[in-house]
């Protein structure tokens, strides 16, 4: 009976002594290498994975203290001499006293599929790009691993690790470019760990190397191997390409009790690697998943915020210094939660950002300011020009334009009376895109402000091919003008570059009467910052402005 199911058994199966010698093996496993019962009865079974995999497998393999384990990633040869790889279980059986006399070794037929006719192996549940274990795949190893950890009082961890940049490689290259190089990490991931470790594929860019540890440390050398092996340079379509990894790190029992809890802890734990830098590894800490919940709990209110009309535009004066008159302002957005009071924008401009939310969120501050600058004039007060802040995303959507048409055309208000304001960092990537789109934002008739000039690039020789209205000097170079020499000189090369250009030069951050006579001095065209006046809400803000009728 027990040579009828084995003969039978769809995985190859092969039993050996104590010490690993043959002793038996199934029709399934003379198949699936090779190699005939003739040739292998009598022989050390540790020759079929000899060379090919890290020694200290071999040497373990027939140890008769382990209990059943299970190894997810194992090379075995087959007879043509073609390396395989598949998952292998060994289990050690027992006689009477309890001692093991012999062990059972099973491959299972669906990790790998052999095609000897190209010389390939096509795996069951692996990702057909790179080759690697898919999620599936990596997902019952894990489980796997940690029943096998449970028993023998060990750890595993699970690194997940993204590629830093990598839309830039497709953008620039095309993306039979990005296969090429998914492909390559994959090959490189897959030298780098050893033979109990499992490398997968999850998606896009991300990967995933789930590994037994020992302690903690262990961990670490495997990820300092795996960035090593990806900061080599990458040859395609003859560039040298240069990517780095971020890698998140869980450890169970410590961070997780399953598979869903370790990946998501290690994805947390990849995205603060990138927030830091990238090209660096971070582990797992608790504290990131209550940040991770209170993000994506602010996401949700911010959503809703823009349905209920929670958020509310303050508005900051800009002053000519001779006059003390009033000659613009600066749209600046406030939320106000019913619950948790007013909301400072550093805390939810940062995930709107990352959410793309800042879009919808910039439309919403432009149509508004639109409005409210109409309603002004329309009351009789002179009017301003008014400027909002654009974000890098809302700059380089496609509707820019259609959107602010539609908010002049629904306001009523004159193309003349809005101004954009964009930094400098997000005209350097693609500088020619970026003139385009502003001189078409120039052809409507509004102004153009770069923001926070001096704290970026500067690069002078773009300055003056940018359709540009505006130069802004940062308060950086405000703040101290009074008593630091080199500032002052710096305040005063950005007011007389701006005159030469015949821009309008706006200083923000003025706070001190030092400040107003310094840029009165210089001949600065408008001063914004607290001396004159904190950012007001609408009611408070039409109290500076200068009627021009009656009412």
């Amino acid at each position: 009976m027990f040579s009828a199911v084995l003969d039978a058994t769809a995985d190859a199966v092969m039993v050996t002594d104590k010490t690993g010698m043959i002793r038996r093996v199934n029709p399934a496993f003379e198949k699936l290498t090779g190699f005939s019962l003739g040739s292998l009865v009598g022989t050390d079974a540790r020759e079929l994975f000899k060379d090919i995999n890290d020694p200290e497998f071999c040497d373990t393999l027939w140890e008769d203290s382990l209990p059943q384990r299970h190894y997810p990633q194992v090379r075995s040869k087959h007879a043509d001499g073609r390396a395989q790889i598949h998952a292998l279980s060994v289990t050690p059986i027992s006689d009477n006293g309890g001692k093991p006399s012999q062990f059972v070794a099973v491959i299972l037929s669906d990790s790998f599929q052999s095609d000897a006719a190209s010389g390939e192996s096509r795996r069951v549940g692996h990702d057909a790009l790179t080759g690697l274990p898919d999620r599936s795949i990596l997902a019952d190893r894990v489980d796997q691993s940690i029943l096998n950890a449970k028993r023998v009082n060990k750890s595993i961890a699970l690194l997940v690790m993204g590629l830093d940049r990598f839309t830039l490689i497709n953008d620039a290259l095309g993306y039979a470019a990005g296969d090429q190089m998914l492909r390559e990490v994959a090959e490189r991931l897959s030298k780098v760990i050893r033979t109990s470790d499992t490398a997968a594929r999850l998606d896009g860019d991300k990967f995933a190397v789930m590994t037994p540890i020992s302690a903690i440390d262990d961990s670490v050398i495997v990820a300092e191997k795996v960035l090593n092996a990806i900061k080599k340079p990458f040859h395609l379509k003859g560039e040298e390409v240069f990517v780095t990894f971020s890698i998140g790190i869980s450890i169970y029992p410590t961070d997780g009790q399953d598979f869903d809890d370790l990946l998501k802890d290690s994805l947390s734990a990849m995205q603060y690697a990138k927030q830091d830098g990238g090209s660096q590894y971070r582990f797992f800490a608790s504290e990131m998943n209550a940040k991770a919940k209170n993000r994506l709990e602010l996401e949700k209110r911010m959503r809703a915020a823009l349905v209920n009309e929670e958020f509310v535009l303050f508005y900051q004066p800009k002053v000519e210094p001779k006059t003390n008159r009033v000659k613009g302002a600066e749209a600046l957005i406030r939320w106000r939660d019913p619950k948790h009071g007013m909301i400072n924008p550093g805390e939810f401009i940062p995930v709107a950002e990352e959410t793309g939310l800042i879009v919808d969120i910039g439309t919403w501050v432009m149509r508004k300011a639109c409005f409210q600058t109409k309603a002004w004039q329309d009351a009789g007060y002179e009017p301003i020009k008014m400027s909002v802040n654009v974000s890098s995303m809302q700059f380089k959507a496609k509707d820019l334009l259609d959107k602010v048409k539609a908010a002049l055309a629904d306001s009523g208000l004159e193309a003349k009376w809005l101004e954009l304001e964009i930094t400098e960092s997000m005209l350097m990537n693609d500088v020619e895109g970026a003139i385009a789109r502003m001189q078409a934002v120039r052809d409507l008739g509004c102004g153009l402000s770069i923001d926070d000039f001096g704290t970026g690039y500067s690069s002078l020789s773009y300055l003056g091919r940018f359709p540009i209205t505006t130069l802004k000097i940062d308060r950086a170079f405000v703040r101290d003008v009074q008593e630091n020499p080199n500032t002052a000189e710096i305040a005063r090369a950005i007011i007389g570059l701006s005159r030469g250009l015949n821009l309008e030069v706006v200083a923000e951050g003025a706070e001190l009467k030092e400040h107003i006579d310094f840029l009165k001095d210089n001949g600065c065209d408008s001063i914004q910052g607290f001396f004159y006046s904190k950012p007001l809400e609408a009611s408070e803000f039409a109290s500076k402005l200068k009627r021009l009728v009656s009412v």
